[in-house]
């Protein structure tokens, strides 16, 4: 049960900051700025993975769960709990914000700027590259482990930088999910639940090539 209610109350956090920063530089004219928004989201990103990663594992993104899974890093039991908990937490979160700014017409929504088929190879590769880094740091030696959540929350902010105006920089399904519930904009959403989770379980399919052990063949080769 602690692992459910980290998951909860760590994308709540994650949800409630970053898509809140972007309410709030809407609700302030520009106050927070784009730039802003990005630092948000990396810097809450990198809090939450400290203080829950002990006790959870510091998903909270069901594109996260079902790659670990996939690479059978996760028991399989665990999934669906795991992906509830994270859709209550950012249900929780967008329904707090909507309270807070019952003005306000997207929450935080992400929307593509240009086309959607732009979007989706953009949030594909951007969750990619995001899954490749957590299952490296995750997996990799104890001093990896140790920067994990610089180097993931880093990953979020550089990724929402520059791709942010124009896909959303989703990377999670359940940010894109929740506040599209709230704010009843779902026309976009299938592209944000999609491409996300496609390009974590292709990232696995990398790591588990780029990590599987050396046959006899290319250890010798290698060490000539």
């Amino acid at each position: 049960m602690r692992r459910y209610v980290s998951e909860v109350l760590g994308t709540f956090a994650v949800i409630f900051c970053g898509t809140g920063a972007i309410v709030i530089n809407q609700e302030s004219h520009g106050a927070i700025t784009h730039v802003g928004i990005a630092i948000t989201f990396g810097l809450i990103v990198t809090s939450m993975i400290y203080a829950f990663g002990p006790i959870s594992g510091a998903h909270f993104n069901p594109a996260v769960s079902i790659a670990f899974t996939a690479a059978r890093k996760f028991p399989v039991r665990e999934l669906l709990p795991y992906v509830l908990s994270q859709l209550l937490g950012a249900v929780l979160a967008s329904a707090t914000l909507r309270f807070l700014f019952p003005a306000n017409a997207l929450l935080g929504a992400t929307l593509p700027a240009g086309s959607e088929l732009q979007s989706f190879v953009l949030e594909f590769i951007l969750t990619y590259f995001l899954m490749l880094v957590i299952m490296n740091v995750a997996y990799g030696s104890k001093e990896q482990g140790l920067f994990a959540g610089v180097a993931i929350g880093g990953v979020v902010l550089l990724e929402a930088m520059f791709a942010g105006p124009i896909c959303g920089a989703s990377m999670n399904p359940t940010r894109s999910f929740s506040p599209a519930l709230l704010s009843g904009h779902l026309e976009h959403l299938w592209l944000y639940l999609v491409a996300p989770t496609l390009g974590a379980l292709a990232a696995v399919f990398t790591w588990q090539f780029l990590t599987q052990p050396a046959t006899a063949a290319e250890a010798t080769k290698a060490s000539l």
